[in-house]
């Protein structure tokens, strides 16, 4: 019998809808941007003392069984850290996707359906490709735009006190 190595490190899973969701994990590309991003975040939240920023693979568990996803990045607030256990278990305060190829559908529309449902706060859209980052929060339990910018310019946390992000530094 010819046994495989396999490097579970190479697949991300999730928990759909009910529905396990795996997928491979992501392109260099899309890592540069997750780091560039998550310095930012974590020099900012860091320096001001307000909560912890992670990035995947981290498990979010909305529901058990039901929705359990992974963002490329999630911020929590200090005063609802008691969401960070195993995993988290919880809504995290703000979370991002790095939007590729293969996961335009899941991102833009599945995940973020998702996300409104458990009324995550803050959702962040990043997409390599058109250099743009959208910044949406939930108002009448919808998401709104709140912040955009594409190829230039700055964008800007509601949930994340004080946060402006030149989005340059992202896609450098």
């Amino acid at each position: 019998m010819q046994t495989i190595d396999l490097d579970l490190t190479e697949i991300i899973t999730e928990t759909i809808n009910g529905e396990e969701v795996m997928g491979p994990s992501p392109f260099g590309k899309h890592r540069d941007i997750i780091g560039n991003l998550n310095e930012i975040i974590r020099h900012h939240i860091k320096t001001n003392g307000l909560g912890k920023v992670y990035f995947s693979p981290l498990d979010v568990i909305f529901e058990e069984g039901v929705n359990r996803l992974q963002p490329d990045i999630l911020f929590i607030k200090k005063e609802n850290m008691s969401i960070f256990q195993d995993w988290i278990r919880g809504v995290p305060d703000m979370v991002c996707e790095i939007v590729s190829h293969g996961s335009y559908e899941k991102d833009i529309e599945i995940k973020k359906a998702i996300y409104e449902k458990y009324r995550v706060p803050e959702y962040w859209i990043v997409i390599p490709e058109l250099k743009t980052v959208e910044i949406l929060t939930i108002e009448d339990e919808k998401y709104k735009l709140h912040s955009i910018a594409a190829f230039e310019g700055i964008v800007t946390s509601k949930v994340i006190e004080g946060l402006q992000v030149n989005i340059e530094d992202i896609f450098e």
